[in-house]
């Protein structure tokens, strides 16, 4: 079924109940939607496109942070056949005209927080006839219409677009996280799977709640909302990730699952351990599931999660842009004695560990992770050669080095490219990375590899210190005493660990402050 075919059957059966939430703690501003109101305005947007030219194959740019707006706006786009292009919110002016010309865009709505980036680049834009403008109005470009006289001045019935199961929906962009951002093509039948495999895996059923705080443009987000859309229940928009502010979400607006991501995680933990946040005061007991993905998750971080929250049932999950989001493998809520594992394969997934000649390779060797499922991409848009190396028979190779454990579960060992190569050893940064999340002092770290005229690579680990904590580099290198001697981080610096809007670490920032020699360890 057609992802704007389960939003009309939402209207239909729950028609006056609550579908969306928008929290925005910082301005005390609340508003919500009815399941019939998001169906209406997103059909009154898809008649706005259409009366504009918009027709089914075009590509319309979506470029906002997350607010009760974008969604409606997305379902419409995909309402009239064209393509919904979303673009990450941290891209620059240059990236999103790069991202603009790759899919020949031929509108774009936009919010407030871009005015500066579109304005610089508009000129560029040849192909962007039309500029929607979601705002204050006192704020819209001349060049844009509001977005408010599109939904006003459009009927509010179905356009009725023929529309097939297997005709392409979106392009999503990679995050950039190991170089330039490539264009995923995702079909309406990929976006389907994604419903299916998320509510497969969490059993969400329509009086469940979730809370949706992960950017919107990303795949992980929205297709963890799926396993809630495809039952009709309520979901939570918040505007803001500080520890309080999604406490107190939880407790107001009786919210049942919740997606983090590692930092944010993190960041509930410390609050509550410092006494900023006291449980007592909130109601929470309706809190049933706090799943993770997008990133490698320390085992030390879910243990003391559970000590704070022993009821809570807990999903590991992974899954790629070019998977449709998460779930070509997950955990399980049912297997919390492998936590540190990200999992077995999905609902209607396949999984393989393969070597470079695509053979598998012995149980417990690392090798690529290798995944089938009817999420996998269509292709990597205007790029046969990526495609070519990235699709096979099938198989979508990741990227991942990954290892399979006697019982059958997936290890996540690191990204392919960031596999350190130190006088012939390999080794991979995440295993010293969940490492040092052991230590009390270390709220986060980054290890990646630098230059080294004798060993090829040697190891640099970037920690960051928790909040009111003093910590040295001989205590960093008396804790790793533990570690064999070839994984010991050879040099050690304090500092932040970036992340990008989905929590992965940005080692390319970190490879180009850090990788050039000792002059930038000052």
């Amino acid at each position: 079924m057609l992802i704007g075919d389960i939003l009309a059957r939402n209207a239909r059966m729950y028609g006056n109940e609550v579908a969306l939430i928008e929290r925005e703690p910082a301005k005390n501003r609340r508003v919500e939607i009815t399941w019939r109101e998001f169906d209406e305005q997103a059909n009154r947007f898809a008649n706005g496109l259409i009366a504009k030219g918009i027709k089914k194959g075009d590509k319309v740019i979506h470029l906002m942070m997350n607010c009760i707006e974008w969604l409606p706006s997305y379902f419409g786009i995909l309402r009239t056949g064209a393509w919904a292009v979303p673009l990450n919110f941290r891209f620059s002016a240059q990236d999103i005209k790069l991202c603009a010309g790759i899919a020949e865009g031929k509108a774009m709505v936009f919010g407030e927080e871009f005015i500066e980036r579109v304005t610089e680049i508009k000129g560029d834009l040849s192909t962007i006839k039309d500029y929607i403008f979601v705002g204050p109005d006192e704020m819209r470009p001349d060049y844009a219409e509001k977005y408010e006289d599109v939904l006003n001045t459009n009927s509010p019935v179905n356009p009725d677009v023929e529309i097939g199961i297997e005709d392409e929906a979106g392009l999503y962009f990679t995050s950039g996280t190991t170089g330039t951002p490539k264009p995923i093509l995702l079909t309406h039948r990929n976006l389907e799977a994604a419903c299916i495999v998320e509510n497969r895996h969490h059993n969400q059923t329509h009086q469940d709640n979730f809370l949706l705080i992960p950017p919107l443009y990303h795949t992980g987000a929205k297709m963890h909302w799926f396993g809630s859309f495809i039952v009709g229940s309520k979901a939570v928009i918040l505007k803001g990730v500080r520890p309080e502010w999604i406490i107190e979400a939880v407790s107001e607006e009786k919210v049942t699952i919740v997606w983090l991501l590692v930092p944010w995680a993190q960041d509930i933990l410390l609050a509550i351990e410092n006494g900023d946040v006291k449980l007592a005061d909130y109601t929470l007991d309706q809190w049933r599931l706090m799943h993770i993905g997008a990133q490698p998750v320390p085992p030390s971080l879910i243990k003391n999660w559970k000590k704070v929250f022993p009821h809570h049932d807990y999903d590991t999950n992974y899954g790629l842009s070019e998977t449709t989001g998460p779930g070509c493998v997950h955990l399980g809520i049912e297997n919390i004695h492998k936590v540190g594992a990200i999992g077995v394969p999905g609902f209607d997934w396949e999984c393989q560990v393969v070597d470079e000649s695509r053979n598998s390779v012995a149980q417990g060797q690392p090798g690529e992770l290798m995944v089938k499922g009817p999420g996998v991409m269509k292709e990597y848009y205007k790029n046969p050669e990526a495609t070519a190396s990235t699709l096979f028979k099938g198989w979508l190779l990741t990227g991942d080095m990954a290892r399979i454990d006697e019982d059958g579960f997936i290890w996540l060992v690191d990204r392919k490219k960031d596999v350190i190569i130190t006088g012939g050893e390999n080794i991979f940064p995440v295993e010293i990375e969940d490492f040092l999340a052991n230590n009390d002092k270390i709220q986060d770290s980054a290890v990646i590899g630098i230059p080294d005229e004798r060993l090829g690579e040697i190891t640099l680990a970037i920690i960051k210190v928790k909040p009111g904590k003093d910590m040295t580099e001989d205590e960093v290198n008396e804790f790793c005493q533990a570690l064999p001697r070839y994984k010991r981080p050879r040099k050690i610096v304090f500092g932040d660990v970036p992340r990008n809007p989905t929590g992965k670490i940005e080692k390319p920032k970190l490879r180009e402050i850090y990788g050039k020699g000792n002059e930038n360890f000052s």
